[in-house]
């Protein structure tokens, strides 16, 4: 027995549409998350929609080496104008991305919010937090598994702070020896940030790879 449940399979990545949406429906359990992670999928839908299941191709990648930081932002990390924490308010964080976003079709639905807490809850998903003076001014969340860091969104309060906290996360990371984030979908804020496009082929290689190292399930403490 290899504990294979087919009730968490999806189909063949490369049976998604052009488009890269490749199945509906299902639900939003943390075992159906985390196989869909590992296969390279991620949900992703509106108000009103069923649960839709992604595989973009291309997939747009980070690389811990590919991060260019711009001047100005070095400029305000240089300042110390904020303080950063892994994992101390997971919750607060995920519904200021939800609430940065609304209005515009978000995808970050109520069942949503509740599958990623539980997936927080579980050891799976993980936040950076961003302070200035002892208040949220930022923040990133998303999911690892191996030495792959999925991420799913992130807010800013605060000029500057999500920023900030997407440049110390990728510095975390890349200290333990993540080699691997994936962005998902292409924007040109995450270009910016040294992001590229590669083929779904070579994304899910180098995601093959990065999970072959064991996952860092639990809570993740913040060490600069």
């Amino acid at each position: 027995m290899d504990g294979h449940d087919p009730r968490m399979d999806f189909p063949p990545v490369d049976h998604a549409l052009d488009n890269g949406l490749l199945a509906v429906g299902g639900d939003l359990n943390v075992p159906r998350l985390l196989a869909a992670y590992r296969r390279g999928i991620f949900p992703w839908y509106g108000p009103g929609d069923p649960i839709l299941w992604w595989s973009p191709d291309p997939r747009l990648v980070l690389l811990p080496q590919w991060l260019h930081v711009p001047r100005s932002l070095r400029r305000v990390l240089n300042q110390d104008r904020f303080t950063f924490s892994l994992d101390r308010d997971f919750e607060t964080v995920i519904r200021g991305c939800a609430e940065a976003r609304r209005g515009d079709g978000t995808w970050l639905v109520p069942e949503m919010i509740a599958a990623y807490i539980d997936l927080h809850r579980a050891g799976y998903a993980h936040s950076m937090e961003v302070w200035r003076e002892e208040r949220l001014a930022g923040g990133v969340y998303g999911v690892a598994l191996g030495n792959c860091f999925f991420g799913e969104s992130m807010f800013t309060r605060v000029s500057e702070a999500g920023k900030a906290g997407l440049v110390k996360l990728v510095g975390w990371l890349a200290d333990r020896g993540f080699d691997l984030i994936d962005c998902q979908v292409t924007t040109e804020h995450l270009l910016r940030f040294g992001a590229r496009e590669i083929r779904r082929g070579a994304f899910l290689e180098r995601l093959a790879h990065a999970l072959h190292a064991p996952d860092r399930v639990g809570r993740w403490e913040f060490q600069p």
